[in-house]
């Protein structure tokens, strides 16, 4: 679950990290009374996404009247496929230096990185690939945590002078919020010095773990919705677990990690993913639905079906597609993978039923796929 910026910057708060004062506006009048009250200000677009200073969401006003002027120009925008219905009103800080700090989940190391940068305010996508000793990193065992010791060690030597220590708290407090929140990605840039030695939050990215949101349900109340195309609602109402994507190679597989897989092998050889949808051990039950939605997908070639049972067994979950496949009818070409526990039964039904005789391996099936495809051939 991802958040705007308003609703992220007041759990930093709450764990001692400064952020600048500030309101909510909806109107241009409603900005323009907000900045009466703080001076001179800067008008924020609040969308869950990044860039938005770039595509012209974010202003700095000297006045009150300015601030209504650029609110009335961001309001209704549109950014990364998001409308501007609400922008933040901040007052503007004397910024010193830039910082970036950031905590999210290493899928390679598995485990927590912490990221500390002196090049804030950049992406920092551009600091890595340029200059990547200038972005430091530091992975967290978890049963450790990260310490006082850990955050000085990991910003020693860059020249943060009298604010060394208060850098450090910072970045300790951000793994507490990090670890706290089941947050996936926690990201402050930038994290700024004042002229008067002050660290603070300028900005905040904070996306939640989308499986913790039961624990934290007062917090999610302030995410914000996910933005569904029009077949992932349509998934969502049929209780399907779909990811729409822009390829041309259908993938319907049992289990997230073996759908993902198979997704992998597609784009090895050369494919384009057209979704992620998995079924698992209810594909006897969902294969219909899911097969419709897969061809009411405009721009899909070629199809892959992947199961690999151990509990769930192959040959239901075959039976399950094979009925979807005789009631619907579908003229696209259509490969299968089958192993596992029933997968002789699932052999013989998919032979005597539809004709089809499973490829040997995953990698066969995909290729099939992904070259038909290409070829427009069956």
């Amino acid at each position: 679950m991802n958040f705007e910026e308003h609703a992220a910057k007041p759990l930093l708060a709450a764990r001692g990290i400064a952020v600048p004062r500030g309101a909510l506006a909806q109107t241009p009048d409603e900005a323009a009374a907000i900045a009466e009250k703080h001076g001179p200000v800067v008008v924020k677009a609040q969308v869950p996404t990044g860039k938005r200073g770039k595509a012209g969401g974010v202003k700095p006003a000297a006045t009150p009247e300015e601030a209504g002027i650029h609110a009335k120009a961001i309001l209704g925008m549109e950014i990364a496929g998001y409308r501007v219905e609400k922008v933040l009103i901040e007052e503007q800080l004397p910024i010193e230096r830039e910082l970036y700090a950031a905590v999210l989940n290493d899928p390679a190391a598995k485990s927590p990185l912490v990221l500390f940068s002196t090049e804030g305010g950049m992406d920092i996508e551009e600091v890595a690939a340029k200059a990547p000793g200038k972005l430091r990193r530091k992975p967290v065992d978890i049963r450790l945590g990260f310490s006082r010791s850990d955050a000085g060690t990991l910003i020693q030597g860059l020249d943060l002078g009298a604010t060394e220590g208060k850098v450090a708290d910072a970045l300790v407090r951000l793994y507490e919020a990090y670890s706290g929140l089941d947050a996936e990605l926690l990201e402050i840039n930038p994290l700024i010095v004042t002229a008067d030695t002050r660290v603070v939050a300028l900005d905040c990215k904070f996306v939640m773990d989308d499986s913790a949101v039961a624990r934290h349900i007062d917090v999610a109340r302030a995410g914000t919705p996910e933005q569904l195309t029009g077949l992932e609602a349509k998934a969502k109402t049929a209780r399907l677990k779909y990811i729409d994507l822009e390829g041309n190679v259908g993938v319907l597989a049992n289990g997230a990690g073996l759908t993902m897989t198979t997704m992998d092998v597609v784009r090895h050889y050369g494919g384009r993913p057209a979704n992620f949808l998995e079924i698992g051990g209810e594909a006897y039950t969902q294969a219909r639905p899911a097969l419709e939605l897969l061809l009411s997908k405009p721009g899909i070639k070629s199809l892959v079906i992947n199961f690999c049972g151990a509990f769930a067994r192959t040959d239901v979950m075959t039976q399950g597609v094979i009925e979807a496949i005789e009631a619907l009818k579908p003229e696209l070409p259509i490969f299968f993978s089958v192993h596992g526990t029933g997968d002789e039964e699932a052999i013989r039904l998919l032979k005597e039923r539809l004709g089809v005789t499973p490829l040997p391996t995953m990698e066969d099936a995909c290729k099939a796929a992904v070259e038909a495809a290409k070829t427009g051939r069956r």
